[in-house]
């Protein structure tokens, strides 16, 4: 209960789950695109292959990583591979995660992924064994947050989100739509330069391109919740200009259009199986 106290401004969520049954049939796809969400990932597998990601629609190998990975903030899609379903563990990091628990500026680690043993060293191989020996999900979970506990007693070195910054991003998720960087910046008392540098230390992206992946992620959102979509009415309440402005972002973030990612009906809002 301690450790998860002390994690709380740096980790959104801790989870563990078991290796879904194989379907009676070949799955109808292999890949999926995953969507940005505004956060970073730490994905631990298992069992069964390490992750994988495709540079593009016509990538057949792929680039591989480790078992234990950490995937930062991005702004676009990326594209796993989903053949081979594992059981897991991993957590959603908050901003400022990656200087608090593993010394490095968000903005290093965004738009990809790195094996945690770039960061951690052997300490992520430990942390690999501990928890494929023990199968119960609960303290899979417990030996997640005693080692991100570990981490952030030996990483931050007794510092915690600038109050500037945290002051910024907070307002950023509250309005993205209504993001003013050079507003923000002045309320910093920094130059936009500055401020923009810190913001992307803490969140991984600039502060304009953070906001419109959290409109995008509120336009999900919306979109799960109704059966029959409004488009007009969506791009209004998620605050885009207009109908073709929401089409263009949908694009951009998701790789495919509004109506084919409702038609498709994803399980998950950011992961979408590929045809």
């Amino acid at each position: 209960m301690h450790e998860a106290a002390a994690l709380r401004p740096w980790v959104a969520q801790v989870w563990a789950c078991a290796r879904p049954p194989a379907p009676p049939a070949p799955p109808a796809h292999a890949r999926e695109h995953s969507l940005p969400s505004g956060a970073m990932h730490l994905s631990i597998r298992l069992d069964g292959p390490p992750l994988r990601i495709y540079a593009s629609a016509d990538d057949r190998q792929g680039r591989g990583y480790s078992a234990a990975t950490v995937g930062g903030v991005r702004a676009g899609y990326c594209i796993k591979d989903t053949a081979h379903p594992a059981a897991s563990v991993g957590a959603v990091l908050r901003p400022g995660a990656a200087l608090a628990l593993f010394g490095v500026s968000a903005a290093e680690l965004a738009d990809g992924h790195v094996d945690l043993a770039q960061l951690c060293g052997h300490e992520a191989e430990l942390l690999y064994e501990r928890l494929a020996g023990d199968a119960d999900r609960g303290r899979r979970r417990a030996l997640l947050l005693d080692f991100l506990g570990a981490r952030l007693r030996r990483a931050r070195s007794g510092r915690g989100l600038d109050p500037q910054i945290a002051q910024a991003l907070a307002s950023v998720q509250r309005a993205p739509a209504a993001t003013d960087v050079a507003a923000l910046a002045d309320a910093c008392g920094r130059s936009p330069r500055h401020f923009i540098a810190g913001f992307r230390d803490a969140a991984g992206l600039a502060p304009k391109r953070y906001a419109r992946v959290l409109r995008f992620q509120r336009l999900l959102a919306g979109l799960a919740a109704t059966p029959r979509p409004a488009w007009a009415q969506l791009a209004l309440d998620a605050g885009y200009f207009d109908q073709s402005h929401l089409i263009r972002e949908f694009r951009e973030f998701a790789g495919v259009s509004p109506r084919e990612y409702a038609a498709r009906a994803p399980a998950s809002p950011n992961h979408l199986p590929l045809a």
